[in-house]
């Protein structure tokens, strides 16, 4: 265990160990389904105007809404600078033409279960789309008996609606009911899954599964041929994935894994790694004890970033554009919380030296008190903004003039 990890132990055990002595009463926390209650918080307005702001490397940025009125947005994908694909959890796939919301949902997107925060979920398009206009989709797809699993589904775009979609890769039942994807460096899949036990390599949950573009199992995955081990999977022993990107310089798949109440993880992924859930954590359960008594074990990989309070870390992307010089190179995520308030949110940017460890963190739109589902770099080297609500937003972030 490292010294800041020993540290955030010990100062904990100690605070356990005050409280345990204390006859202080505490207050009585309300719960709902195993979960506590916080108040709720109002959420402001969505300014109608561009706001601007400073940030910690001295340049200022103007953040504006693009176009609301998408419900529950989960996932972009840029078509081209002026037609954007958007994933609505419980509404199906929209489409914004030169900023303008399509009042239609596109034809031809599969049918789902849609859950709370689940349903239609990943879009992306095929590294070839230029000429093959392939678009995949991660969805929560409905079962019989009221079941439900993770499926990778492929459609083509025609312009106007997805024809010929059909059906790739399905998980077992009760693999999670979220998912991420992103395609690699090598031209495979790269697919979250969550829920169920992590560590059990003969199930899909808590997996990162990797799969040929037809959703086939590649042959040089790490466990191929291993007895006990189903095939697909990439690693294991996550918790809920939100986010998946490439890292531009080494081609590694970057992942951010959503904590319980606390422990928020960034990971980079290394072909058959075990990345600890739930056996080490640096979480709590949401009634307050530690998710686990390790934060490190032999033979688990330890994130290269983490949080502790939970910030709900949800999408992840590199900056690599040139209209926003000062971030170049530097990691964004979205947040959705601001540490433990629930039903606010924000966007994290993540300074890295060259060994790619963290320098420092930089908390971006906190005042704005929404939900930041995605995080993503678009075809005009500007970076846009999901905002989770039931009037759900894309926002843009450029350089302030």
């Amino acid at each position: 265990m490292d010294d800041r990890k020993r540290t955030l132990r010990r100062a904990g055990l100690a605070a356990l160990a005050l409280c345990a002595c204390s006859s202080h009463a505490q207050q009585d926390v309300p719960f709902a389904n195993g979960i506590p209650v916080a108040p709720e918080m109002p959420i402001p307005k969505m300014p109608d105007r561009p706001v601007e702001y400073p940030t910690a490397e001295g340049m200022s940025i103007r953040v504006s809404v693009v176009t609301r009125g998408i419900e529950h947005p989960w996932s972009i994908a840029f078509v081209s600078r002026d037609v954007w694909l958007v994933t609505q959890t419980h509404g199906g796939l929209r489409v914004v033409r030169n900023g303008v919301l399509d009042p239609d949902p596109v034809a031809g997107a599969p049918e789902v279960k849609p859950l709370r925060r689940s349903g239609l979920l990943e879009v992306a398009l095929h590294p070839r789309f230029a000429d093959n206009k392939l678009v995949y989709l991660t969805y929560h797809k409905p079962l019989p008996d009221d079941k439900g699993a993770l499926a990778l589904a492929r459609g083509r775009w025609d312009g106007k609606a997805l024809r010929d979609l059909r059906d790739l890769f399905v998980t077992q039942p009760d693999s999670g009911t979220v998912s991420r994807m992103v395609f690699g460096p090598d031209g495979k899949i790269y697919m979250s899954t969550a829920g169920g036990d992590a560590q059990d390599p003969s199930t899909h949950a808590g997996k990162i599964l990797r799969l040929n573009e037809d959703g086939s199992v590649p042959r040089d995955n790490p466990f191929v041929g291993r007895d006990g081990y189903l095939p697909e999977i990439f690693t294991l022993g996550h918790r809920t994935t939100l986010g998946l990107a490439v890292h531009p310089g080494t081609g590694q798949i970057w992942q951010s894994e959503n904590g319980p109440n606390g422990g928020d993880e960034i990971n980079v992924l290394i072909p058959g790694g075990n990345y600890g859930w739930p056996l080490v954590s640096l979480g709590r359960t949401y009634q307050g004890a530690w998710q686990s008594q390790k934060f490190q074990g032999e033979g688990f990989i330890d994130p290269v970033v983490y949080w502790m309070p939970s910030i709900a870390v949800s999408g992840l992307a590199f900056y690599t554009g040139d209209r926003l010089p000062k971030w170049k190179g530097d990691v964004f995520v979205g947040g959705l919380r601001t540490g433990e308030i629930i039903g606010t949110g924000q966007i994290q940017r993540i300074l890295f030296n060259p060994n790619m460890q963290e320098l420092r963190r930089e908390a971006l739109l906190t005042d704005w008190r929404h939900r930041m589902r995605d995080v993503r770099q678009g075809p005009d080297g500007l970076l846009y903004v999901l905002v989770d609500d039931e009037d759900g937003a894309i926002l843009r972030i450029e350089p302030a003039m």
